[in-house]
């Protein structure tokens, strides 16, 4: 074996770690924020950790010399980038919040079946018929998860649906945002997002602030700390090794984000969430796997 081809395997190595990591944290997060969400309102709790999160980021770009606002942020794909944010954070936290965290991971597990599907649609990448067959196996695990027609459907499920859709158009602007705008950058506009998210919910709501506790406040740095963790981690896996390599490991979350739910929360697993966490993530693989092999 030559000595890149170990750096490449080594590298490889180092990102998967980064990307388990992050998945871990995620879930950690997830299920940190689904317990503040028990005594403090969902709202207050995202608009909280919105504002937390992007004043770490805020004092990173300050420290590192970066500015907090580029002409580029007000670009049309960053504008759009923002408003699917605001859409995706807002009711993925809701279905944290509300509903139970197994099956809201396991959902949001179909992110990347709805990029790929979309950046045929909208960029006009290249999908052969195999990926959009896995595709719509992908979107049938999904409904699998949901049941639509059994008596355990509840419109809390679709939630997490919601907010799936939302991460897979902030993804898919992502792509098409200004390469001028560093990690850092899109990290405080991705927080700002999530407290505008929280405002708005509030504001619907209706309900008023309320003083937290100081159990509150503790468990509420934690998440940010968490959280800026996670994302961190991610951002590291993502520029470390191979994509194609690195990426597959995304599917962890799943794992913990279900095993949390079930010891945590006492949430149940059955046949069905079974079923489709094993059609998505088939399905989300064997795309990773053709397109590897397009290349």
């Amino acid at each position: 074996m030559t000595t890149a081809a170990t750096d490449l395997r080594q590298a490889n190595l180092i990102g998967a770690l980064w990307m388990v990591l992050a998945m871990v944290l995620f879930a950690i997060e997830d299920a940190l924020l689904k317990q503040a969400a028990l005594t403090v309102s969902v709202g207050q709790v995202m608009l909280c950790f919105g504002f937390g999160g992007a004043v770490v980021f805020a004092l990173h770009l300050l420290a590192t010399g970066q500015r907090l606002f580029h002409p580029d942020v007000l670009s049309l794909p960053m504008r759009i980038r923002v408003v699917f944010e605001v859409l995706g954070r807002l009711f993925y936290v809701l279905a944290v919040a509300l509903a139970p965290l197994s099956s809201a991971t396991v959902i949001l597990q179909a992110t990347p079946l709805v990029v790929v599907a979309a950046a045929a649609l909208i960029f006009g990448e290249k999908v052969g018929w195999r990926r959009w067959l896995a595709i719509l196996i992908g979107l049938t695990g999904v409904l699998v998860i949901l049941r639509p027609t059994g008596d355990s459907f509840t419109m809390l499920s679709v939630l997490a649906v919601l907010g799936m859709l939302g991460f897979a158009g902030r993804d898919l602007a992502s792509r098409a945002a200004p390469g001028t705008l560093s990690t850092s950058t899109l990290g405080l506009y991705g927080f700002l997002s999530l407290a505008t998210a929280g405002g708005l919910f509030l504001i619907w709501e209706g309900k008023p602030l309320v003083t937290p506790t100081q159990t509150d406040l503790g468990l509420m740095a934690i998440v940010i700390f968490v959280g800026i963790f996670a994302y961190s981690s991610l951002m590291k896996a993502m520029r470390t090794g191979e994509v194609s390599a690195v990426t597959p490991f995304r599917y962890s979350r799943l794992l913990f984000g279900v095993g949390i739910g079930v010891v945590w929360f006492d949430e149940s697993f059955d046949g069905y969430m079974a079923i489709g966490s094993g059609l998505i993530v088939l399905s989300g693989l064997f795309i990773l796997w053709r397109g590897k092999q397009a290349r």
